[in-house]
């Protein structure tokens, strides 16, 4: 099968970049290496998870996005808005504010992304009933649906194939649009992300295709709304039209367990990439897990409140949404007459196509070659120190043995064996010391006073 060409969010600006490490050291799934003094990211390794964003200091990475100026290509400007946007805001800000702010930036429609999650649930119930392997798993953070797809590609077949709600309500809106009166072309969804998985999931040819026509990183819109309401007068009472309200289920959805809490039988809900890899890791090599009926897995530490583009604490978020979220109704939200043409149009189209398996190939070639591989990886790691210290420019001693297999990397890169080396006469200062110039540059080991920590730092 040929492999599907995934789209990535994250960029790495070289100029500033430092080659700290920091990222690659961070980087759940080893995508990130370290060469002529730079960080460089393998692509079909990268799930967009964020976490070296987060990790780096130097704030050399970034979310590539759209241009706010984008939406006015459209006569039809809709702001797709997730609940955790309206968790930055302090109980003070009322919703009427902020989406009052959103129509003042530009925009003639404000939705929020939430509000098909009870049509979700339903279409996840009904292919729930109908799985034969157990657990299934949730299609909602497509950061976990692209590490199943090139680290766990056996438990692909387990994903459940619903859209993401940013996805479904796209989908609804656009058809009440059309339905409206708008021709497509008048029409653009714009979609507030609060990670860079999103971005990449909605622009890649797979299964989450939606009818978005941009995205905007969240803490880009939030600064916007932010500095309209601080400049607005004091007592100043705003005036739009509000998005139908969303119930409490549907406000809590995109948190840690607001999936989980709708379904019968065991249920687990797990949060944070590094803690669901492990738990993955277990499924596959151990007994310890069992008659496990779903998971909810999410990268980010409190799901979307920690996402890498958000503003606000992550645990103040949550407790934001849940605060306004016990304000709202139980009931399941009864939709608008006029509108019934549009809710069966999203139902016969909420289910996404099968999601391909791509798994992350260490090496290439037949069983017997690939094989063969894995014994030199194994040969190779009985020399290499296992410290594990990234001077190599990888992150750890095991990624540098493949890398070697692969070609891609050399035995002497590894600071030990440059020693051990020497003292067998095997490699002179001269042919070490340029070893190192090409992992970490030229200028590298020259005095700086100005980088970070140093005498001059920030002059």
């Amino acid at each position: 099968m040929e492999e599907t060409k995934f789209y990535h969010a994250l960029k790495i600006n070289q100029e500033r970049c430092i080659g700290c490490t920091h990222c690659m050291t961070k980087c759940p799934t080893r995508a990130v290496r370290i060469r002529d003094g730079k960080a460089v990211i393998r692509k079909d390794w990268c799930v967009d998870c964020g976490e070296c964003l987060k990790a780096c200091p130097a704030e050399a990475i970034y979310v590539e996005q759209d241009d706010f100026q984008k939406i006015f290509d459209y006569e039809c400007r809709v702001a797709l808005v997730p609940t955790v946007f309206i968790g930055q805001f302090s109980k003070y800000t009322t919703e009427e504010e902020i989406f009052s702010a959103l129509y003042e930036l530009g925009f003639t429609h404000v939705y929020q992304v939430e509000f098909t999650a009870d049509m979700i649930h339903r279409e996840m119930l009904r292919q729930m009933e109908q799985a034969e392997e157990k657990p299934v798993i949730s299609s909602f953070c497509p950061a976990i649906v692209r590490l199943i797809q090139i680290r766990f590609p056996a438990l692909v077949d387990n994903i459940l194939l619903v859209k993401s709600p940013v996805n479904a309500t796209a989908t609804y809106y656009h058809q009440v649009l059309t339905e409206e009166g708008y021709q497509p072309g008048q029409i653009g969804l714009f979609y507030v992300t609060p990670c860079a998985a999103k971005i990449a999931a909605l622009k890649s040819a797979d299964g989450y295709s939606s009818t978005i026509n941009g995205v905007i990183n969240m803490d880009t819109l939030y600064n916007k709304v932010y500095h309209i309401l601080q400049n607005r007068p004091k007592g100043y009472k705003p005036e739009c039209v509000l998005p139908p309200a969303l119930t409490k289920k549907e406000m809590r959805w995109s948190q840690t367990g607001g999936e989980a809490k709708h379904f019968s039988g065991r249920c687990l809900a797990i949060d944070e990439i590094h803690n669901v890899i492990d738990f993955l890791e277990r499924m596959e090599t151990t007994t310890e897990v069992r008659n496990v009926d779903f998971l909810e897995l999410r990268a980010c530490d409190r799901s979307c409140a920690g996402g890498v583009l958000a503003v606000a604490n992550r645990f103040l978020t949550a407790e934001r949404i849940m605060k306004r979220s016990m304000k709202r109704d139980k009931a399941p939200l009864i939709y608008a007459s006029e509108r019934l043409g549009a809710l069966a149009y999203l139902k016969q189209h909420i289910t996404i196509r099968p999601l391909p398996a791509n798994p992350k190939l260490l090496y290439d070639g037949s069983i017997e070659e690939v094989l063969k591989k894995m014994e030199q990886v194994r040969r190779l790691m009985c020399y290499l120190p296992g410290i594990d210290c990234g001077a190599c420019g990888n992150p750890n001693c095991q990624s540098l043995a493949e890398d070697i297999v692969r070609h891609e990397a050399q035995f002497s890169d590894c600071i030990f064996m440059q020693r051990n080396m020497e003292k067998h006469g095997k490699l002179d200062q001269e042919h070490a010391f340029r070893l190192v110039e090409k992992i970490w540059g030229k200028d590298r080991l020259n005095k700086d006073c100005y980088k970070k920590g140093a005498k001059y730092e920030g002059q």
